[in-house]
């Protein structure tokens, strides 16, 4: 016992001692990668101390061996990122053991829960307050409605139609198209291969699903062989070539179709996952008092199935409205397509208008808040259940 409490007490000194050295440690790791050229100094520092005065002298001048000086400064930034957090939570959750029980048991929970919401505070909340501020703004700082006012004229009008037009063609494409899907490989030999190759887009980027369709959707003057599977196809058939990716206003579908490839296998699984659970008992019963498989598929599984529904609309929604990657990488917006975000990246990037694109910011914000405010519910009501 005697020996216990000399560790303890032992223990007790030294943590206030390693706590104060990795907070130091600490702060010299996020000191270096503030500086653009941190990982270069402290490599140079490193050979003078060994004694290479030539090797530090190129590493100042942006010469000499850069790539070390680069995995140096991953090291760090693994270091402080990984050890920094480790440190945080070990020490002072330590610090907290020392406390009396009644005290205790109230602050721990605190300590693990304070830095997520400093976190939280500093990376979300802080930058969305001032990006709202900041669409109250000119350049010069002042309070204006000039960013809000010219999101009526015409141009910024049709970029809110377009984005109204993903909302409800894409996600409805995409949920539809999954539930179809998971109602159609319910029963089927092999389900599980079948539904890969459905999910299978699931695991491209957006980017790299338009780079593929761009080849689907490819132009060349009738004069010339098509190389395009859908101007192959329907040149086949006498018909002209289309630029389908760029020509308004088919070029909306044929971006929104993209969508509907990617996200309709992640509306597959998990819908089908809910089909699976709706209970044998219940369809057994709907059969037995003479209900048909449509109207058992539409007024009893649906239903049931309704809180998943409402999930996977309300998450492909957000995904739909924040859209970005496959117009920009079609036409950039070019071609009566634009949309909320890529306008946004526009006046932020090209024309260095940030009150105006913190204003499209905001609205994109503002048309989230309804959709998580429903998901939010529907997550409620299913704990209910």
């Amino acid at each position: 016992m005697a020996f216990a409490r000399m560790q303890g007490s032992g223990r007790s000194r030294l943590l206030p001692i390693a706590i104060v050295v990795g907070l130091l440690v600490a702060a010299g790791g996020v000191a270096v990668l503030l500086d653009p050229k941190g990982g270069q100094n402290l490599l140079a520092s490193i050979y003078d101390l060994i004694g290479n005065a030539a090797g530090a002298e190129a590493l100042r001048n942006g010469q000499g061996d850069q790539f070390i000086a680069k995995i140096v400064l991953a090291a760090i930034a693994l270091l402080v990122g990984v050890g920094g957090i480790w440190l945080l939570f070990t020490g002072v959750s330590s610090l907290v053991e020392l406390f009396p029980p009644k005290p205790r048991d109230r602050i721990m929970p605190w300590v693990f829960v304070v830095p997520a919401l400093l976190l939280l505070g500093v990376y979300l909340v802080y930058p969305a307050v001032a990006t709202v501020i900041r669409s109250f703004q000119d350049d010069n700082d002042a309070f204006t409605l000039a960013n809000w006012s010219s999101l009526a004229t015409g141009p910024f009008l049709e970029i809110l139609r377009n984005n109204v037009i993903w909302l409800v063609a894409a996600t409805s494409g995409s949920v539809g198209l999954g539930l179809l899907i998971a109602a159609l490989f319910d029963r089927i030999r092999r389900e599980s291969l079948a539904k890969v190759f459905v999910f299978a887009p699931q695991a491209i980027s957006l980017v790299g699903a338009t780079v593929i369709w761009s080849f689907v959707y490819a132009w060349q003057p009738a004069s010339q062989p098509q190389f395009g599977l859908l101007n192959a196809i329907w040149t086949a058939f006498g018909g002209e070539p289309v630029p389908w990716g760029t020509l308004f206003p088919i070029n909306i579908p044929a971006e929104i179709v993209i969508m509907i490839w990617l996200q309709a296998g992640f509306a597959m699984v998990v819908l089908s996952a809910a089909i699976k659970g709706v209970p044998v008992e219940v369809t057994e019963a709907a059969r037995l008092d003479g209900a048909s498989e449509r109207q058992l598929y539409f007024q009893v599984i649906i239903p049931m199935i309704r809180g998943s529904i409402i999930t996977v609309t309300t998450t492909i929604a957000i995904a739909t409205l924040k859209i970005f990657d496959i117009v920009m990488s079609i036409s950039g917006g070019r071609n009566h397509d634009d949309v909320v975000a890529v306008r946004m990246f526009t006046e932020m990037f090209q024309f260095f208008n940030d009150g105006r694109a913190a204003a499209l910011a905001t609205i994109l914000f503002i048309a989230v808040l309804p959709v998580m405010i429903l998901n939010l519910r529907n997550f409620r009501r299913q704990a209910a259940i």
